[in-house]
């Protein structure tokens, strides 16, 4: 399981620019999981090593989105514990389901949430009135619960999942709901690291130089998603969501 310098090196680049896109859209995995199986780690040790790394990034873009007022500290108490909670169902979901059989369901909800994103009609989301307080944090704990379990079991799009939930059922603007997102997304990095550390499947001296660069594009990442907007978030999220059904699409009729 060598890794050589130069290796290093370009999975850093990978991370920066995963990190980038990540705070803004989700989807930092299409970067940065092709780059680690590039090097031949096995499957087991580039899963853990890359959740080793991307909770850095979710930390740092979290970060940034509170620092510019984005975040609802009562809504992320609900949502922050029920992400670690749906983490860890999930992972033992594994134990007694394979998860390839999610490939077909995600890729169908990708379709419906890019064709969502391409032709929705009407008041953005941030233009309508949000539901009522309690409402609202009902709506952020199953919003939580789900994805988060969905993430523990399987993950491809949870970022993407978690802002278009917080946008449709909350009505949060995209840049809120990237905010939102980072909560669970945070979450859930925590509890796969646990699993992943406890294992013994994180090589640390890859993922800590790899999880410099995540968290100084997420910074990034963060940083252009509240000067730019919803406008930017929602482009990059439907070039994010092309990405993963043509990943996912590849994946289910190559298998």
């Amino acid at each position: 399981m060598e890794v050589t310098s130069l290796e290093i090196v370009l999975l850093c680049v990978a991370a920066l620019t995963a990190g980038v896109v990540d705070a803004i859209a989700g989807g930092g995995g299409l970067v940065t999981l092709p780059a680690l199986l590039a090097t031949g780690l096995p499957t087991h040790v580039v899963l853990g090593t890359n959740k080793g790394q991307s909770v850095f990034g979710a930390f740092a873009a979290l970060v940034r989105f509170w620092r510019a007022g984005l975040l609802s500290g009562k809504l992320a108490a609900i949502t922050f514990p029920l992400g670690l909670v749906g983490s860890f169902i999930g992972a033992a979901l594994v134990l007694l389901m394979r998860p390839e059989v999610l490939k077909p369901v995600v890729l169908v909800l990708l379709v419906i949430v890019a064709a969502f994103l391409a032709f929705r009609r009407g008041p953005p989301p941030g233009e309508r009135p949000e539901p009522p307080f309690k409402r609202m944090l009902a709506l952020g704990a199953v919003i939580a619960l789900l994805i988060g379990t969905y993430d523990g079991f399987f993950g491809p799009g949870t970022g993407t999942f978690l802002i278009i939930a917080f946008s449709g059922l909350l009505g949060h603007g995209l840049t809120r709901a990237s905010a939102d997102a980072k909560v669970v997304n945070f979450a859930t990095n925590v509890a796969a690291v646990a699993l992943f550390a406890y294992r013994g499947v994180v090589l640390w001296h890859v993922a800590l130089p790899m999880a410099a660069a995540q968290f100084t594009g997420a910074w990034i990442g963060a940083h252009m998603a509240v000067r730019g907007g919803d406008k930017l978030v929602r482009k990059v999220v439907l070039l994010v969501v092309v990405a993963l059904v043509l990943k996912l699409g590849r994946d289910v009729f190559a298998g």
